[in-house]
């Protein structure tokens, strides 16, 4: 390979000739040969619209020559376009605060439009990466600001319309399954009729609220502290600029951002992340609850409940022949198992932060992006190649529903608990159903008695639910 010489405030440093990152990417791939994890392209765009938004704003202040600033949003621009994207190498595990993923970007600008302004990689004679593409910021801030913004993007474009789409076959479903009358269980016992349908509904509802609670805390992502540079006081920007530079970014992303109410707040704390994070911990909860019974309710297809059937979408076993797994819910366990891990790091790396900046922001950012990628792609592909092709045994769920002891329940009110206690035993012990046991016993007439434990009356015998929309 061959090289160039660049200097930096520490000295020479050999860089790939071509290479349109500098000195300071180097000694960060030098120095933190850690895995080969590096946070993700949509940070790298939210990166680029914060450096697009800043020489806008420091040419609209009269900081930067308009030449030099508009060569920068050029630069920006192709990277909006992934056109560098093998340009952004710094490990995951680099630089406390992000620093070195900082001047990745600001390297690959200043040189970019080193070369649209007629200059070479690396001489920096009209565009430096600390004077220019760095001007009127800091690393505390923009690090912080693009994982608001990637996140943000992320939540609106990726993850809430995937729970949209979830959501409505869910309730397809709960629609399709009704009339479908079958045994509930609870403690994994026996218990009172339920239809599938109801079941399907209550999934419905899980989806529902977890939207409703990942959308509100969304909105806190559109604070952002960009202008309080190093600290939140604001040093080296003038005045004019965080007004100029949210200006910009919103007409970049056409989301409506806001300068955070109180700055130094927003440099030192990573409460909003973990308020969002959270929200995808109901969200985690509500799929892992759905990927269960799914598995358990198709469980067989001669052993088990198999109540159910799920699309065969692959063969499940390289040495059992015919036999077929529910490998989406299983996919979807571990995405929310994994999910849970990216909360962890999360809560932990946000617990973190001393005095005025919590340094840990490279490792905040990735594992939340991450954590909405894969549950993104955990729920959709559980919703096309899954969800929405399963198909009910109807027959074998109304014989569970008509053979349970638990329909002794609906005796109480005539008999009492306590006879209805023993009817229910009685009928497990025969191996008969309780409706059978109490017409041959004779306990009240028989029209009434069939009226009281018709299954159907019994799933419906409760107030309107909210209606599926």
């Amino acid at each position: 390979m061959e090289y160039r010489i660049e200097k930096d405030t520490l000295g020479e440093v050999k860089v790939p000739k071509d290479a349109y990152y500098g000195a300071q990417t180097q000694r960060a791939v030098e120095n933190f040969t850690v895995s080969s994890l590096r946070l993700p392209i949509s940070f790298v765009k939210a990166q680029a619209i914060i450096k697009r938004a800043a020489a806008l704003s420091n040419v609209a202040v009269g900081q930067l020559d308009n030449n030099i600033g508009q060569a920068l949003v050029t630069a920006a621009a192709e990277i909006l376009a992934e056109k560098f994207n093998d340009q952004f190498v710094v490990d995951l595990f680099q630089a406390g605060a992000g620093t070195s993923q900082n001047m990745n970007i600001n390297e690959v600008l200043a040189n970019r439009a080193e070369e649209i302004l007629g200059g070479n990689l690396g001489e920096y004679k009209h565009v430096n990466p600390n004077d220019h593409a760095n001007m009127s910021q800091s690393t505390n801030d923009t690090i912080h600001t693009a994982i608001h913004i990637a996140a943000y993007i992320e939540l609106q474009e990726q993850l809430l319309p995937a729970l949209n789409d979830l959501k409505q076959s869910l309730g397809v479903k709960a629609e399709e399954f009704k009339d479908i009358i079958k045994s509930g269980r609870t403690h994994l016992q026996d218990a009172v009729p339920i239809s599938l349908g109801q079941e399907f509904e209550a999934y419905y509802g899980m989806i529902k609220h977890a939207g409703k609670k990942i959308k509100k805390a969304a909105d806190s992502l559109l604070d952002l502290g960009i202008g309080g540079t190093a600290v939140g006081t604001g040093i080296n920007a003038p005045s004019g600029y965080r007004k100029e530079i949210i200006k910009n970014i919103n007409e970049s992303t056409g989301y409506e951002f806001r300068s955070a109410p109180n700055m130094f707040e927003a440099m030192q704390n990573f409460g909003i992340v973990v308020e969002v994070a959270g929200t995808l911990r109901i969200l985690i909860s509500g799929l892992r609850k759905i990927a269960d019974d799914l598995r358990l309710l198709s469980s067989g297809p001669l052993t088990g409940l198999a109540e159910i059937k799920l699309p065969a979408v692959q063969p499940g076993s390289s040495i059992m022949p015919g036999k077929v797994n529910p490998v989406l819910p299983e996919m979807l366990n571990m995405v929310c198992f994994h999910a849970l891990g990216n909360d962890t790091a999360i809560l932990q790396a946000s617990q973190a932060g001393q005095l005025e900046l919590n340094v840990m922001m490279p490792v905040i950012g990735y594992n939340l992006l991450q954590e909405i990628e894969i549950l993104t792609g955990g729920i959709n592909s559980f919703n096309q190649r899954c969800l929405k092709g399963i198909t009910a045994d109807a027959e074998r769920c109304r014989y569970f529903a008509e053979r349970s002891p638990s329909l002794a329940t609906a005796l109480n009110p005539y008999i009492g608990y306590a006879q209805a206690a023993d009817l229910a035993k009685e009928a497990l012990e025969k191996n008969q159903s309780v409706k059978e046991l109490a017409i041959s016993k004779k306990i009240m007439d028989i029209d009434k008695l069939e009226k009281i434990l018709d299954i159907s009356s019994l799933v419906n015998n409760h107030d309107e639910p909210d209606k599926i929309d």
